[in-house]
């Protein structure tokens, strides 16, 4: 008996860091629901299309689309507060990581 009780609060605990683990991931992109994903690699296209190193700047700029869920319209710094998840996001050295 004390078993299945200690399973069950397992089992409970695990959806509960589940819907967390969920909910934050919908904050990070900005309120969407994830389900509904953009076309990364086109925006990003736009994005890093004046970019001095587009084949850098497109490859960061999907794994920050992915994470997201966003990419801001533009190609300069002035339209990143288009999509906050992605204007804040650092490097392990405190830098801008999504072009």
């Amino acid at each position: 008996m004390a078993f299945s009780k200690t399973f069950v609060a397992c089992l409970f605990l695990l959806v509960i860091a589940a819907r967390l683990v969920e909910s934050d991931e919908i904050l990070e992109s900005g309120g969407r629901s994830l389900l509904s994903s953009i076309d990364c690699a086109a925006k990003c296209e736009v994005r890093c299309s004046k970019s001095w190193k587009p084949k850098m700047c497109h490859k960061t700029c999907e794994t920050c689309c992915h994470r997201c869920n966003c990419v801001p319209s533009g190609t300069s710094m002035e339209t990143r507060s288009e999509c906050p998840c992605y204007a804040q996001m650092k490097t392990h050295g405190n830098r801008l990581k999504c072009p």
